[in-house]
């Protein structure tokens, strides 16, 4: 879903989904680089607590920045963190076009937030990705990824086996 922002927000991308698992398996689901790895392609490595750095490596691409950061943390409940630097080596291992990346590379940075409810039996997992700039590339990226990416991880929570896309 694409939701519009309050004024000076730019756009927002939100998805929901419902997942049989337990909000400390789903917890580890999201900060285990093992486990982000085997549904999402990406190990995302970091302490995991307020202010810490987060690399990614991705098709065999290592991204470190310092603005690469945990925002907040509540665990078992919240999890949020700056997305990641886009540079011309995550564009060439993912397959990107040359101008897509630049574009993607000139936007501002932004955000992802997880929201983990627990109800009867499964949780509620809320993805909601801000911060974006009008007209965004990388918008348009997440919007197409992540019903895929939080497909394969409810997925791998429930039969132990990830999506495979080619």
């Amino acid at each position: 879903m694409h939701a519009a922002a309050p004024a000076g927000q730019g756009p927002v991308f939100v998805y929901a989904t419902y997942i049989r698992t337990t909000p400390e398996q789903l917890w580890q689901a999201l900060t285990d680089p093992a486990f982000t790895e085997r549904y999402w392609g990406v190990a995302l490595r970091s302490e995991w607590q307020q202010g810490s750095t987060i690399t990614w490596e991705v098709a065999g691409v290592t991204i470190a920045d310092p603005e690469q950061v945990v925002l907040a943390v509540e665990e078992r409940r919240r999890l949020e963190f700056t997305w990641h630097t886009i540079t011309p080596e995550f564009g060439a291992a993912v397959g990107g076009a040359e101008d897509e990346v630049a574009a993607m590379a000139a936007e501002g940075r932004s955000r992802v937030r997880f929201e983990i409810e627990p109800l009867d039996g499964m949780v509620k997992l809320t993805v909601t990705h801000s911060g974006f700039d009008e007209g965004s590339t990388i918008l348009a990226g997440v919007t197409d990824g992540w019903p895929g990416v939080l497909a394969s991880l409810k997925t791998l929570l429930e039969t132990g086996e990830p999506l495979v896309f080619s």
